[in-house]
């Protein structure tokens, strides 16, 4: 496997109180990055700064993702705190709504969009217009969590799967226009153990996932490399 090093960068990982938005967490300060990581709940948002090694390699700030004035005091808090910007992981996603999409108020889907895909594209208009790529931070990257959900037909995973099929777009479209300074990708798991995703896998997990062609489900630390 290639060797990667972000030694002295700095990353700002939204959703990163748990699961897949931690596991990237963990990667890059293993690797030698610093994290200003997001999440609603104050508590978890601390628990995860201690198991990241506190506050020299960590910053936890508490907010909802989709409020522009916590997307701007954390961008701004990147760089007064750890000197600069490097990357953005968009992790935070959301699915309050199960079944088939019909039977879904038009509120949900609305919220969806809202939080999975407008939210994403403001955190990138935030940290670009902050330097995010510029000449004092060659080298910058954005990563946006998508979904195997949005690139096929889920039958259950409505709203979510529309939202992640948009941000895989948007990832697209955004790679062509920041490109080359700034690296837009996005990762696209299908199944992973988390909190999250429970209610795709408990009680069914080896049906689930003899579907993949490796005969397991994902796991958050697979995802963040």
């Amino acid at each position: 496997m290639m060797s990667v090093t972000h030694e002295g960068r700095v990353a700002i990982v939204t959703g990163a109180s748990r699961g897949i938005g931690l596991g990237i967490a963990r990667s890059l300060v293993a690797d030698g990055a610093r994290v200003v990581i997001t999440a609603r709940k104050s508590e978890a948002l601390m628990k995860a700064v201690e198991a990241l090694g506190g506050p020299e390699h960590a910053l936890g700030i508490v907010g909802h993702a989709d409020d522009s004035a916590h997307q701007g005091e954390v961008v701004a808090a990147a760089r007064a705190t750890f000197g600069r910007l490097d990357y953005l992981v968009n992790n935070t996603g959301i699915n309050p709504s199960y079944g088939p999409m019909l039977d879904t108020d038009l509120e949900v889907g609305r919220k969806v969009l809202e939080v999975n895909v407008l939210s994403a594209f403001s955190w990138i208009q935030t940290a670009v217009r902050a330097g995010l790529g510029t000449p004092d931070s060659p080298g910058g990257a954005i990563v946006n969590v998508a979904s195997i959900a949005g690139l096929r037909a889920t039958g259950a995973l409505g709203w979510y799967a529309v939202s992640k099929a948009a941000l895989i777009h948007l990832t697209t479209e955004l790679a062509y226009q920041l490109g080359p300074d700034v690296r837009v990708n996005a990762v696209a798991p299908a199944v992973v153990k988390t909190a999250f995703a429970q209610s795709l896998y408990v009680g069914r997990e080896a049906a689930v996932a003899a579907q993949s062609p490796l005969k397991r489900l994902g796991v958050p630390e697979v995802v963040a490399r």
